[in-house]
């Protein structure tokens, strides 16, 4: 709850810079994921959840379709 009370308050290059450590983090989550080393799989939910929110936050219709744009490659990659 507290994160989402400071995310609000972030400025667009914190919001971006926050976004981009959060990509980072699931990045290495997933190699994780592959390795076996995972010990707690909501982390993925989490993270996502917070990348979207502070997309949202922006207000900005390009951030947002960017983030669009990114999950539907993820999607497509995840299904092949």
């Amino acid at each position: 709850m507290k994160n989402k009370k400071k995310d609000k308050s972030l400025t667009k290059d914190q919001s971006i810079k926050k976004i981009n450590d959060l990509k980072k983090d699931l990045f290495n989550l997933r190699f994780k994921k592959i390795n076996g080393q995972v010990e707690n799989p909501a982390q993925f939910k989490e993270i996502k959840k917070n990348i979207a929110r502070l997309y949202m936050n922006t207000k900005s219709a390009k951030w947002q379709k960017k983030y669009l744009r990114e999950k539907l490659q993820v999607l497509k990659m995840i299904r092949l």
